[in-house]
């Protein structure tokens, strides 16, 4: 995977930053969650704090977004991002439904991401 790629798929998850319907790839969560994590701890490194706090609201709802979407992937609903709240139990929670598989076919959210061209 290249910079090319990484940026279109990091571009396209904050053009859909108040898109909470429809479904998300795997690849299109963890590449917008792994690049916000690098941006933010370089910024954390650097001591700029009040950019950081910036960056982590302008980043805040297209994560919502996408996380929402993440889960209809796997055919859940978005409220299932709550169970975030439960201290470590919630995180590891989500997680696992982070990294599972999408359904193969079309569910109650949409089409197969991976199919829709």
């Amino acid at each position: 995977m290249d910079f090319n790629e990484i940026k279109e798929w990091y571009v396209a998850a904050l053009q859909k930053y108040v898109e909470f319907n429809g479904r998300a790839r795997r690849k299109e969560f963890w590449i917008f969650t792994l690049v916000n994590l690098a941006i933010s701890v370089i910024l954390a490194v650097l001591g700029l704090d009040f950019i950081s706090s910036l960056f982590g609201l302008a980043v805040l709802l297209p994560g919502i977004a996408v996380a929402i979407r993440r889960l209809h992937d796997i055919g859940k609903t978005g409220w299932w991002l709550l169970i975030g709240f439960i201290p470590l139990i919630g995180l590891i929670v989500l997680i696992y439904f982070y990294v599972q598989e999408g359904d193969a076919g079309p569910n109650e959210y949409g089409p197969n991401p991976k199919t829709v061209i």
